[in-house]
């Protein structure tokens, strides 16, 4: 793959960036459009492949934070269309690296020393290119380490990026009004969060050792002494990542261990540590060849507070669903409702929530779960089909519920596809005995 001898780092550089990718998206439209007039017929398929490899091509040199809006975005499966899901998930795998000079110029510049200098060998070609930083194997003292490299510029970045991001993700998202600034600052100050290296360094030291009464989960050592604000050092991790596992022939049995190993390492740290891993792609675990879950990146924490956690799980209750008076008391305090609302804003979100909770609760509502079970997801499905269709959806304000939302149902989303992808069969509770 062809490295990165520089990144644009200027506010003027970045922006010009995508306007040159905006003119190609205008042109796609242009020769759909053309084509569409001699054939009625044609469906918008290969103006999608066209706008998301564009699209993706244009982020991919920038790399940070409007990459990583594009990595999030690949897991809304149900809310893109196909071709921007494909394209959109090479983020997390397929990014053009940093050239070895600046890889030194980069370690030089944030850690006052070349690589060679600290370690007893440096692989100079990385192993793994992402949006926010690259992944080099190292040698110390005997041990094999993982040595993660910041792109140059991504944390100063930041804001610029959010800002011309921020009007396609207005209009994919059908956001109204000032109150919309509220979900981006939630982005923004994660993403700050996530550039802050030694934050991660200690926020991996608190979660690991915390989860590590769970079995058949492992995780890396961290170095505090090899790392620094843009650099992060840790063991080396041997196995496959999740995403190449899963299509391989595992057994029923072996997908309920890793399943159950996965759904308790959630649950822990959201009803115990009221913080929460909510980054859960498949390239951010790997399997080993004991088919053992290894969990490598904790740059992307959430906190939930104790305001949003007590309705939101009472909200995954059978009972206070179908309690009207509770269910719209949750609704309220939860923000999906407002005092604004119209009459039909009201009617047609209780319903919309009513129905979507009822699906995406049914895994709390019982001892054991299937998340292998194509009911459930067919359930999914037909729900998100039909409300991407919905006419009235778009005439009504999109800014719905508090912004932990946004963290919190990532967070489920990406749990729930990768139990589905192991077609595991997981015990609910299961993760109450490691309390001790």
């Amino acid at each position: 793959m062809k490295t990165l001898d520089s990144i644009p780092t200027g506010k003027i550089e970045r922006a010009g960036k995508l306007v040159k990718t905006g003119v190609k998206i205008g042109g796609n439209y242009v020769k759909y459009y053309g084509k569409k007039l001699v054939n009625p017929d044609l469906t918008k398929d290969e103006l999608n492949e066209n706008n998301a490899s564009d699209i993706y091509n244009g982020l991919k040199s920038l790399k940070g934070s409007a990459l990583k809006v594009a990595q999030m975005l690949s897991m809304e499966k149900n809310l893109l269309p196909k071709a921007y899901v494909e394209k959109f998930s090479l983020s997390q795998f397929s990014v053009p690296p940093l050239s070895a000079p600046l890889v030194r110029k980069t370690f030089k510049e944030y850690f006052g020393k070349y690589p060679e200098a600290l370690f007893d060998a440096f692989e100079k070609d990385s192993v793994n290119a992402a949006s926010i930083g690259q992944v080099h194997r190292a040698q110390k003292d005997g041990m094999e380490l993982a040595v993660k490299i910041q792109y140059p510029g991504v944390a100063q970045s930041i804001s610029s990026d959010l800002a011309i991001v921020k009007p396609i993700a207005i209009r994919m998202f059908n956001l109204q009004g000032k109150d919309s600034d509220k979900y981006f600052k939630e982005v923004e100050g994660k993403l700050i969060e996530e550039t802050n290296y030694l934050l991660e360094l200690q926020q991996s030291q608190e979660i690991t050792q915390a989860c590590g009464v769970i079995p058949n989960i492992e995780f890396p050592k961290y170095y505090p002494e090899l790392s620094s604000e843009r650099i992060l050092t840790m063991d080396w991790m041997t196995g496959r990542h999740l995403g190449e596992f899963v299509k391989t022939d595992f057994s029923q049995e072996t997908g309920n261990k890793i399943g159950q190993a996965l759904w308790d390492f959630y649950m822990f740290q959201i009803h115990i540590l009221r913080k929460v891993h909510a980054d859960p792609h498949p390239g951010n675990f790997l399997i080993n060849d004991e088919e053992k879950l290894i969990a490598i990146d904790f740059g992307c924490i959430k906190k939930i507070p104790n305001e949003f956690y007590e309705p939101y799980f009472e909200l995954a209750q059978k009972d206070n669903i179908d309690d009207d008076r509770v269910f719209m008391k949750k609704l309220y305090e939860l923000e999906i409702l407002t005092q604004t609302d119209s009459k039909e804003e009201l009617r047609f979100f209780k319903a919309l929530f009513k129905e979507m909770l009822t699906i995406f609760t049914s895994p709390f509502n019982g001892e054991v779960f299937d998340f292998g079970s194509p009911i459930f997801w067919n359930k999914i499905a037909d729900l998100g089909e039909r409300y991407s269709k919905d006419e009235q959806i778009r005439k009504m304000n999109g800014n719905r519920g508090s912004k932990h939302f946004l963290y919190m149902n990532r967070t489920f989303f990406g749990l729930y596809n990768l139990l589905h992808d192991l077609r595991a069969k997981v015990e609910v509770n299961n993760f109450r005995k490691y309390l001790d």
